[in-house]
């Protein structure tokens, strides 16, 4: 099978000066099939208070019909100028063993009140990065987020509340201490949102504090929040921890720790993806020896006086903070885990989400009650995947994006996308300047605008081989532009595991808006778009290799706006793998089945004008026809 594309070089004089006349450069690639081969051508920590914001700006807007004269705005551009692609968050490197080490130092008695920290491997933050508070769980100690300081405090100023072990502070005391914080942060900085990050206890102190400032942009993440001491399952077992005799009382932390966490889940953390089964297993053993130790220091950390005064005080927490929860208006993202063995989370979460007006939730189906301390994903990687990161009152896909991690792309494409790029087997080649055909992708430009444009086949396998592809040999990141069902339809929230569509938005997708494309082209990135969409994704049977493009693609006026290389490119032998059975046709003649698809083609419209109100725009970039719609860059 051969295939021949295209390219074209849009001079940038095309977008500046209207007297020159563009200089286009059309090559042509001939190449062989694989069994699957994706072919590319190219034309040519400190306190609350910290210095003020530093504003930049580049050209920014769009109104979404693409006219001849197209409105320039500013905008921000933050993060991408400062955190490269590939960054090192630094996750794995710490464990729990220590967060116990460090524990041991923190607790010594000092006689001081509850108080403000920054630990150390936080560093220093990324201009205009918001707060973010972290109100720790049942210890106390403020060093539960350990695992995730390093990638944290890149882009938010963190800052951990310590209650000492022999404090007796009370829950509105507490409350207090932390609406004072957020107050003062609010009055100096009133447009940028803070973030409360609680552990169980800490959830409800979250909690209680957002409903006694329901005007403050606030954004809470809450791990397995203690809402739900009241249904505890080891509630019965509370009342004889007064009555334990001091001399056993040792072995009460030592026992309560296994029941709060998972040991296997903290000594996974470290271990990589990509070793052995047998080279794993030798790592587990080595780590669960060295932490079951350990933990018998939960003893220091929660004597038998402050464990029955912290229960107490957790009652007293759960209680205030749900006769408060009609108050919340903040946004608030829930992690539960599903073997939480010390409280009922999971239902939890449901339940809170159904309460609060706008909350998100997250499960972790393998994951205890320590959640933030177990092997499961960076904190950070979370926030990023459910668009909970922004500096602003809303999020924008561009302005607030943080580029993938090394650890977030070891993750993402060993193991949720690891079987489609062993499968499949991809291979890729480019056009040098000379015309030369190489294999890999040299000659795609390394410096932006670049517009990759291309089809999709069955299911859009393709995609993350290539996203995968530019990030290993070019460390270039590719904003995809991505169907509107992946951030504010069904699909996003109809399971709440961490699933595939936040993993889209980890990787840089951007809605399929002619204003997200305007501005990504006018910070030069690398933006994919395919015109034929969702429709050609899901083609019908007997329609292999077939383009299902606009007949007036205007994405190359835009292009030519800001001087881009258009790069088009194709992909063979995907089509070739898998036939299908049954299309969208046999489905309908279906009944029961058919009504379903109906009302989710229903939906979908739904979706869709919601994208266009989310991007301000005034007819959305899409086609719409009797099975649906189909994503495309024209504008009607």
């Amino acid at each position: 099978m051969a295939s021949a594309i295209l390219t074209f070089r849009v001079s940038p004089c095309f977008g500046i000066n209207p007297k020159l006349k563009p200089r286009f450069r059309a090559e042509r690639l001939v190449s062989g099939d694989d069994n699957l081969s994706v072919y590319s051508v190219n034309g040519g920590a400190g306190s609350v208070m910290e210095e003020k914001e530093k504003k930049g700006s580049f050209l920014n807007g769009g109104n979404g019909r693409l006219k001849p004269r197209i409105e320039q705005k500013m905008v921000k551009k933050r993060v991408c100028e400062e955190l490269e692609v590939l960054w090192d968050d630094g996750y794995g490197t710490k464990t729990v063993k220590d967060y116990l080490i460090a524990a041991e130092e923190m607790i010594k008695p000092d006689g001081g009140p509850p108080r403000w920290f920054c630990p150390v491997e936080c560093g220093q933050p990324i201009n205009d990065s918001p707060l973010l508070l972290f109100l720790p769980g049942l210890d106390g100690v403020g060093m539960g987020l350990i695992l995730h300081h390093k990638a944290l405090g890149k882009v938010f100023k963190v800052q951990c509340l310590h209650i000492p072990v022999q404090d007796r502070t009370p829950f509105e005391e507490l409350v207090k201490l932390v609406e004072e914080a957020i107050r003062l942060e609010h009055a100096y900085r009133p447009n940028t949102p803070i973030y409360l990050v609680g552990d169980s206890f800490g959830g409800c102190l979250a909690l209680a504090v957002a409903a006694r400032n329901p005007t403050i942009d606030l954004v809470l993440i809450l791990a397995n929040p203690a809402t739900s001491f009241g249904r505890s399952q080891l509630q019965p077992l509370f009342p004889i921890l007064e009555a334990f005799p001091d001399g056993l009382h040792v072995t009460i932390p030592y026992l309560l720790s296994l029941v709060m966490g998972e040991p296997v889940k903290m000594a996974t953390v470290g271990i990589e993806g990509r070793l052995s089964p047998l080279q794993k297993i030798e790592q587990l053993s080595g780590n669960l020896t060295a932490l079951l130790p350990l933990l018998s220091g939960m003893a220091n950390i929660i004597p038998k006086e402050t464990l029955v005064w912290k229960l107490k005080l957790l009652k007293t927490a759960s209680a205030y903070t749900n006769s408060r929860l009609h108050a919340i208006k903040a946004e608030v993202l829930v992690l539960a885990s599903d073997k939480d063995n010390m409280l009922p989370s999971r239902d939890e979460a449901q339940r809170l989400m159904n309460s609060l007006s706008n909350c998100k939730v997250r499960r972790f189906k393998d994951n205890g009650h320590t959640l933030l301390l177990e092997d499961s994903l960076n904190l950070l990687t979370i926030i990023k995947g459910t668009c909970k990161y922004r500096h602003s009152k809303k999020h924008d896909f561009i302005a607030d994006f943080v580029p993938p991690s090394m650890s977030e792309f070891k993750y993402a494409f060993d193991e949720v996308a690891g079987y489609i790029r062993f499968a499949s087997g991809s291979a890729m080649f480019s056009t040098m300047e000379d015309g030369k055909i190489v294999q890999g992708l040299a000659g795609v430009p390394n410096e932006g605008p670049v517009l990759l444009v291309g089809y999709h086949m069955l299911m859009g396998l393709e995609l993350s081989c290539l996203i995968e592809a530019f990030l290993r040999e070019k460390k270039i990141m590719v904003r995809g532009i991505a169907h509107p069902e992946l951030f504010w339809g069904k699909l996003q929230s109809s399971s709440n595991e961490f699933a595939f569509s936040d993993w889209v938005k980890v990787m840089g997708a951007l809605p399929v808006t002619a204003n997200y494309l305007f501005k990504a082209l006018s910070t030069k990135s690398h933006v994919l778009l395919y015109p034929g969409g969702a429709r050609e994704a899901l083609h019908y049977k007997g329609e292999e290799y077939k383009l299902f493009w606009p007949e007036q693609p205007e994405f190359v006026r835009m292009a030519a706006r800001f001087g881009a290389t258009i790069v088009p490119f194709g992909t063979v032998g995907e089509d070739d793998i898998a036939e299908l059975v049954l299309d969208y046709n046999d489905w309908m003649k279906i009944p029961v089945i058919n009504e379903r698809i109906k009302e989710s083609i229903r939906d979908g419209m739904k979706q869709m004008e919601r994208s266009e109100t989310n991007s301000s725009l005034s007819q959305g970039c899409y086609q719409r026809s009797q099975d649906g719609f189909t994503i495309c860059s024209e504008n009607r």
